[in-house]
């Protein structure tokens, strides 16, 4: 209990309401996801491992946010995530040849096959167990999570597929958030959507550049 209470005390200036948005109540937690996630998202546009650390922070704020509007899947996945930046830091900057850094590229046709068909049966399998956790979204919550994991896998491979699976969550994320009065998150994701669009024409270029150089060596 005295765990707890600890932690409560904690988190609670997060979860103060800073201002109004409409009917979103913005707390400190909402306002710093906000921020952190949009430089985040520049700095994965602009291929920088930078990325990851200033991930670690987005999912701590969006953790408590999450949580507190009983979107359970999307405050689990915070911390999953957390773990995943932790791997994909580490394998940006040492998962190359010779532990060197690692360079961007795309997936094998085999593994898009593996990633894609993993994300029906674990919106399935989320779906029946955030419907049974009393997640206010089950269905809508289980299939941005199973999308997430697999833009996230494909990001810390470095692989440009993985802004298609970003570009389809956010599809998904922005009318819910919009739906449980999260509007500032919303807005959050409208920006996302845009950004993945940037990234993903910047990430092509950057390999068609590379792949120019090495012919012309």
């Amino acid at each position: 209990m005295a765990v707890a209470d600890t932690l409560s005390g904690l988190l609670a200036p997060l979860d103060h309401q800073l201002f109004l948005l409409g009917q979103d109540a913005v707390t400190a937690a909402e306002l710093l996801g906000f921020a952190t996630g949009a430089v985040c998202v520049w700095l994965c546009v602009r291929a920088s491992a930078w990325n990851f650390p200033v991930g670690i922070a987005n999912n701590l704020f969006f953790l408590v946010l999450f949580w507190g509007a009983r979107l359970y899947a999307g405050a689990a996945l915070q911390v999953v995530f957390l773990l995943l930046a932790a791997h994909g830091w580490y394998r940006w900057l040492r998962g190359g040849a010779g532990r060197a850094e690692r360079a961007m590229g795309r997936a094998t046709p085999a593994g898009l096959v593996v990633v894609t068909g993993l994300v029906v049966p674990a919106t399935a399998v989320l779906t029946v167990v955030l419907g049974r956790a009393g997640d206010s979204a089950p269905f809508w919550d289980a299939l941005t999570t199973a999308l997430s994991l697999a833009a996230q896998w494909l990001l810390n491979a470095k692989q440009v597929e993985n802004w298609y699976f970003w570009i389809a969550a956010d599809l998904v994320y922005i009318p819910l958030y919009a739906a449980k009065s999260l509007v500032l998150t919303a807005v959050v994701y409208v920006l996302f959507l845009a950004m993945c669009g940037v990234g993903l024409r910047s990430w092509y270029r950057a390999m068609a550049g590379n792949s120019r150089a090495v012919v012309a060596a």
